[in-house]
């Protein structure tokens, strides 16, 4: 296409699986559709491929209805995402100028698509993925942290963190009695330290995150255990509204993470409530937290229980902090001048690998 610039369309290709923006669990999906309303407010059109259940405030498309979450890991699924995606590349790169991508099942059907592809890695590296992209030299990749953006070697490819949109979330300068975390239950996310933390504080904690069928036994047999509905509270799934009320309302939220990170949004969405974030070092969390100033970046469990009772951060500065480092519109216009980027290299561009 040969669209000005300024009047330049984004087609997004999100999976098929979560509505965009998810109602409750769903880090891409949310940052999907917070990214193409963004860009309408910088006057750039957007085409979100999605399901019908999606209510981004932009123009939609879709095969399927309903989403499926979790997913099933069966050979159903995949196809089912492979019919989406080759549909959505194919029709979108007739309507769009540039393709905005998130999967690696997208990624393998770009060398069909005669126009620019952005990728936006929200995964941890992973060595196979990452032979993945050397037979796709042309894509202009986005990291989500400089962690990230180290461990590969593309040619084409920039750090843009993540932003978030602050009218959503909510400033609490009273907090009660608590501590939060919210992620996935899952041993990485190291939901069993943030218990042992608490208990170790003699501080209550709840609990919100999604119990996906992999790690049921794990959620039974370490973190079920442990929840009394008192000290130790579960509450589920937690959408927007909940996420508001759990993290603004408490003392810190924890994030004992036993991996890599490649960003971790809930960070920037509990600052942005004015809650400091009590972390363990890993990936990208010394990018996210600026220690002291933020929350506290610990190398154990027992330092973590100690920041607990060392918490002196007022909650305005927190969001303050986060308005300077993470806003929405940072992040638009730094994914505006990617997308253009792109397009200029477009002249050049050589057949994949």
């Amino acid at each position: 296409m040969n669209r000005n610039m300024r009047n330049m369309r984004i087609g997004f290709i999100a999976p098929p699986f979560i509505s965009v923006p998810p109602k409750d669990y769903g880090g891409t999906e949310l940052f999907i559709a917070q990214l193409a309303e963004g860009l309408k407010g910088h006057g750039i059109d957007s085409i979100v491929y999605t399901n019908a259940e999606s209510t981004v405030a932009v123009e939609k498309r879709w095969l399927y209805e309903h989403s499926e979450w979790p997913i099933r890991s069966d050979i159903y699924s995949f196809i089912k995402e492979a019919n989406h995606t080759s549909w959505a590349m194919h029709e979108a790169a007739t309507a769009c100028d540039v393709l905005h991508v998130h999967a690696a099942c997208a990624l393998t059907y770009s060398r069909f698509a005669k126009v620019p592809i952005v990728y936006t890695l929200h995964g941890p590296h992973e060595p196979k993925l990452s032979d993945l992209y050397r037979h796709y030299p042309d894509v202009s990749y986005v990291c989500i942290s400089q962690f990230q953006c180290q461990q590969e070697s593309m040619p084409h490819r920039r750090t843009i963190h993540h932003g978030i949109d602050l009218a959503s979330y909510e400033l609490k300068d009273e907090k009660q009695p608590y501590l939060s975390f919210i992620g996935r239950i899952a041993p990485i996310k190291g939901v069993h330290l943030a218990i042992a933390v608490a208990k170790t504080a003699g501080v209550p904690l709840k609990i919100a995150g999604d119990v996906q069928p992999a790690f049921r036994e794990y959620f039974e047999r370490k973190i079920k255990p442990e929840i009394d509905g008192d000290f130790i509270q579960y509450i589920g799934v937690a959408d927007l509204k909940a996420k508001n009320e759990l993290l603004g309302n408490s003392l810190a939220m924890l994030f004992p993470i036993q991996w890599n990170e490649p960003f971790g949004l809930v960070m920037v969405e509990a600052m942005a409530c004015g809650t400091p974030v009590l972390a363990l070092r890993g990936g990208s969390v010394p990018e996210v937290v600026k220690d002291g100033i933020s929350g506290y970046v610990c190398r154990s469990v027992r330092e973590l229980a100690t920041r607990v009772k060392q918490l002196n951060f007022k909650p305005a500065e927190l969001r303050a902090y986060v308005a300077e480092n993470f806003s929405l519109e940072r992040m638009v216009r730094e994914y505006e001048q990617a997308y253009k980027d792109a397009i200029a290299r477009q002249p050049g561009r050589s057949e994949a690998a």
